[in-house]
């Protein structure tokens, strides 16, 4: 039973969400976690973003989610929007803005995975690793 519950939470965290739902994630975010303070005017996933994880336009309101983080885990993709969102309130990344991603009981751990993520890529590829 356990092996189904397993494989059930691995599909969950790989499904891929559409930007109707990453709006409402946005705002859900939002009233958790910034009291509320942050809306958006568009949030959506992007392809053109192959260097980072997110980018947010504050005059513009619109947030943009790499499209890498499809299939990542829900609280890494969490992370990265709420790091957006913060944005629209304090640019920049100087002690304010850390303070309010400071809820996010998940900030260190979603910025480890992300760093890991990273670490892996520029690892090279040897020949016979992963089965090639």
């Amino acid at each position: 039973m356990s092996v189904m519950l397993d494989k059930l939470a691995a599909q969950e965290s790989k499904r891929v969400i559409g930007d109707a739902e990453l709006a409402e994630r946005a705002e859900r975010l939002s009233d958790q976690y910034l009291d509320g303070r942050a809306h958006p005017n568009s949030v959506r996933w992007v392809t053109n973003q192959n260097t980072r994880w997110g980018s947010c336009t504050p005059a513009e309101g619109s947030i943009r989610l790499s499209h890498r983080l499809q299939g990542m885990p829900e609280y890494v993709v969490d992370y990265v929007l709420l790091h957006e969102l913060a944005h629209l309130l304090v640019p920049g990344h100087g002690p304010g803005f850390w303070r309010l991603l400071e809820a996010y009981p998940r900030t260190e751990r979603a910025k480890g995975y992300l760093e890991g993520v990273v670490g892996a890529e520029r690892l090279p590829h040897l020949p016979g690793a992963r089965g090639e």
